[in-house]
């Protein structure tokens, strides 16, 4: 891992720019003492890490006590895309503005999209894990919920997660959330325009877990309120700390 850039931000967070191999990322971390809880935030459905909502969720964390890291996924943020992607996302932009079914669009897109993010995520939870200062436990949160589903059932280190249900998952993660058992929290919008509510809470009454927890709000797919960040923190200090 090579941290290319660091700053202190005015909320006494500092965020470090790094890369490990060909995967960009960032982590930011608190004053707080060491050893600091690890946790892992992505974007829905591989948004860059940059987005300015993932950033102020990050920072907020970490201001909390928390290791935070985030990295694209390939073919998102600045990362290039395959002939394959570029295919598949003007597709999926067609079929959305003609108001056609875009279902089976997104599995092709999104199923391939968590497989190869995996071993990636991995591999920075790895070199995380050693740098001084972070001792874990880990926990991720972020609305690419496919992804931490995934990474719940082949990652035994990941203790605890936090989702959000307004993004696509896959038929093969749908099956797999029956594998998840760690304590989670589960974000819906009630009126989310392009995800179905009653798809939302089928995954949930699919969740193995023996612990998990609904949080359902009326609006949009944007409309989260602001206290379910605050409500998610208290979630992680509960299994993390």
């Amino acid at each position: 891992m090579h941290f290319i850039s660091e700053q202190r931000l005015d909320d006494g967070v500092l965020e470090r720019e790094f890369t490990l191999g060909e995967i960009p990322g960032t982590l930011w971390t608190p004053e707080s003492a060491a050893p600091l809880p690890l946790v892992l935030m992505s974007h829905n459905n591989g948004l860059p890490k940059a987005d300015p909502r993932m950033v102020a969720r990050a920072r907020y964390t970490a201001a909390r006590g928390y290791a935070v890291a985030s990295i694209d996924a390939a073919g998102c943020g600045d990362r290039p895309r395959s002939a394959a992607d570029e295919r598949a996302r003007a597709e999926l932009r067609r079929a959305m503005q003609a108001g056609e079914p875009v279902d089976e669009i997104f599995e092709s897109f999104i199923g391939p999209l968590v497989e190869n993010a995996v071993p990636e995520w991995r591999a920075t939870l790895d070199a995380l894990l050693e740098l001084p200062g972070i001792g874990g436990p880990v926990g991720y949160s972020g609305g690419w919920t496919a992804l931490g589903i995934r990474l719940a059932v082949a990652e035994p280190r990941i203790a605890a997660a936090g989702f959000f249900a307004g993004g696509f998952v896959p038929r093969a993660q749908r099956e797999e959330a029956r594998q998840v058992t760690i304590p989670l929290l589960l974000l819906l919008q009630w009126d989310d325009e392009g995800n179905p509510r009653q798809r939302a809470l089928d995954l949930f009454e699919a969740f193995g877990s023996k612990e998990k927890t609904l949080h359902a709000n009326l609006g949009g797919h944007t409309g989260t309120p602001w206290f379910e960040l605050e409500d998610g923190c208290r979630f992680l200090d509960r299994h993390l700390k």
